[in-house]
C-alpha cells in the first residue's frame, strides 16, 4: 500500500483534528473516519461509559483494534484519538500507513477549547488545565516521533491552517512520487514540516 493514500491527524484532545480532517477528505476526495467515533459505532456507547465499564486499558485495546482496520484501508483521512499514540503498535500502523499530521497546540489554547466538553473523561478532573499540561509533556514526543508534518493550531484559524497543509502534503507526495519513481539513495522522505 502507499504510504501517501492516507492521511492520519494526531494531537491532544481539542486540537481539531475531526474538523481539519473533514476538510482535508474534502479537498482530496477522500472518505473520512474518525477513530473514536468508529469505537462508538462498534460498542454502541459514548467513549466515557466504555472508560466507566472497562477502564482506560480497555479502551485503549479497542483502539487498537479500531486503528489497525483503518490504516489498513486505501484513500482515507483518518482523525484519531488522543491517546492513539501511546500505543507502539497505533504509531507503527500509522507511520507505515500513511502521512501523519500532527496538530499541535498549547495545553491553554487546548483547555480553552475543551473545558466545556463533558465527552472527555481523561478532563474529568479538579484541574483539567494541568491534566492537559501533564497530557502534552507526556504525549508531544510520542506525536513528533511519527509525524511528517507539524502544524501549530493556536496561531491561525482553520481555514488557513487547511490550507498551509494543502501545500505541505502535496509537497511531500510529489517527494515521495520522484524518489519512487527512480532516485537513488533510497532515503525516506523529508522530515516533519512546520507550516509558517
Amino acid at each position: 500500500m502507499g504510504k501517501n493514500k492516507n492521511l492520519y491527524l494526531i494531537g491532544l484532545m481539542g486540537a481539531g483534528k475531526t474538523t481539519v480532517g473533514r476538510l482535508l477528505a474534502k479537498h482530496y476526495g477522500c472518505d473520512f473516519h474518525d477513530s473514536d467515533h468508529e469505537i462508538e459505532a462498534r460498542t454502541g456507547v459514548k467513549i466515557p461509559v466504555i472508560f466507566e465499564i472497562e477502564g482506560e486499558a480497555g479502551f485503549r485495546k479497542r483502539e487498537e483494534a479500531a486503528i489497525s482496520d483503518l490504516t489498513a484501508r486505501e484513500g482515507i483521512v483518518l482523525a484519531t484519538g488522543g491517546g492513539a499514540i501511546l500505543s507502539p503498535l497505533n504509531r507503527e500502523a500509522l507511520r507505515a500507513n500513511g502521512l501523519v499530521i500532527y496538530l499541535r497546540g498549547t495545553p491553554e489554547h487546548l483547555y480553552e477549547r475543551t473545558r466545556h466538553d463533558r465527552n472527555r473523561p481523561l478532563l474529568q478532573t479538579a484541574n483539567p488545565l494541568e491534566k492537559l499540561r501533564e497530557l502534552y509533556r507526556q504525549r508531544d514526543p510520542l506525536y513528533r516521533e511519527i509525524a511528517d508534518i507539524v502544524a501549530d493550531t493556536g496561531r491561525q484559524g482553520v481555514s488557513a491552517m487547511t490550507r498551509a497543509l494543502f501545500g505541505k502534503i502535496d509537497l511531500l507526495r510529489s517527494c515521495a512520487g520522484a524518489q519512487d519513481g527512480g532516485r537513488a539513495g533510497g532515503q525516506s522522505g523529508p522530515g516533519p514540516v512546520t507550516p509558517e
